[in-house]
């Protein structure tokens, strides 16, 4: 019984899953057990960015997760000055390879 939902709001979920994760993480991950390294958090948050991103393009009136939204576009940036100010080349990659 699904109480009135509708059935495939319920297969949507906001949050990436660990194979969603590791699709996207995985040309960028420094070694197998990599889940904080700049080079992962900003993978991991621009693939959230992206989903919260056409969340809100039907959700216009959801200012809770665009309040998210912004609060990770700002910590991505941040992780990204951060990572070219330790290792330019490194970053020169990430934002190719992410396509920044």
């Amino acid at each position: 019984m699904n109480n009135g939902r509708d059935e495939s709001l319920a297969v949507k979920r906001m949050a990436l899953t660990n194979k969603q994760k590791e699709k996207v993480t995985a040309p960028v991950k420094r070694h197998d057990k990599d889940t904080g390294s700049p080079e992962y958090q900003v993978a991991k948050f621009t693939e959230e960015i992206k989903r919260l991103t056409t969340h809100l393009k039907k959700n216009k009136k959801d200012f809770h997760s665009r309040r998210g939204l912004l609060k990770m576009v700002s910590k991505r940036k941040k992780l990204l000055s951060y990572l070219e100010k330790t290792n330019e080349k490194s970053h020169k990659t990430l934002v190719k390879t992410l396509g920044l």
